[in-house]
Formats: structure tokens, sequence, C-alpha cells
């Protein structure tokens, strides 16, 4: 029986809980999700917590913060003037933002806090922070086939 190994591309079911429980993402009623392992499309911990599963296989992988999202950084938290944002948006907390670094590349920002004349901004990844709990089924495995 074919095992996961890098390169494979794979399809898994899956669903994703913090370890409180509460359930943040899944393929549940979805289509598996499919991609090539170690691309690092995938965070680390997940990627590393299929290798070596068979086809079919069902288990649990538990994955620390830091083969995760990691820490909250603190210097991605902001606190911005409600005058520099457009004149008609109205923010409100937990408001997806998108913002642009210099060299163009779109950087995710949620609202965390609307005060009087300012807004705080987050721009850490959701799940940073936390340690990550995935329940995942590998329903297909197929060779990767590499062309030069």
């Amino acid at each position: 029986m074919s095992q996961v190994k890098e390169n494979n591309t794979i399809k898994v079911n899956y669903t994703g809980k913090l370890s409180n429980g509460q359930i943040f993402d899944t393929s549940e009623g979805k289509e598996p999700i499919e991609f090539v392992l170690g691309q690092g499309r995938l965070i680390p911990g997940f990627e590393k917590g299929l290798i070596d599963m068979k086809l079919n296989e069902k288990k649990t992988i538990e994955i620390a913060k830091d083969q995760a999202y990691g820490d909250v950084n603190d210097n991605l938290i902001k606190e911005v003037n409600k005058t520099e944002l457009p004149q008609d948006m109205e923010p409100k907390v937990g408001m997806g933002l998108v913002s642009k670094s210099p060299d163009g590349k779109e950087i995710n920002l949620m609202v965390v806090e609307v005060k009087d004349e300012s807004i705080v901004i987050d721009g850490n990844h959701p799940l940073a922070g936390h340690d990550l709990i995935f329940d995942v089924e590998v329903v297909e495995i197929k060779e990767t086939v590499i062309t030069d």
C-alpha cells in the first residue's frame, strides 16, 4: 500500500481545531484539499504530520504554534488615525482590510479595536499564537512526475 512521501500529490479531508476544541476550518461538506507535499504551501507541522500516512488512514495531528503560524508579533499591531482611512469607511471590530507594502505586496489586516479618533489593526495571521489540532484522512495519493 502506498504511503505519503514528499512530492506526492495528495487529497486530504480535514478538520482544524484550536486546543479548546473550537473548529476554525474544515473540508466537511466540501471537496478535500489537494496539494503537492513538500512545496511549503501548507504550514510545516501539517505537512510533517502527513508523511508516511497510508491511503484512507485517519489520524489526529497536533501542531505546536512554532510549526504553524508562530507567536503573535506585537510589531504587526498598530494604531492608525481614522483620517488615514477612506472617508466612506465605517471600521468595525473584525473587519478585514488590505494594505500595500512599499514593494507592492498586499498585507491582510484585521480591525481589532475602534476608538474615537483611531483604530487598532493587526497584521498577524488570525491563528498566530495558537497550537492547532487537525483530524485528517488521506483520500488519494498520486506519485508526482517531475520533468525538467
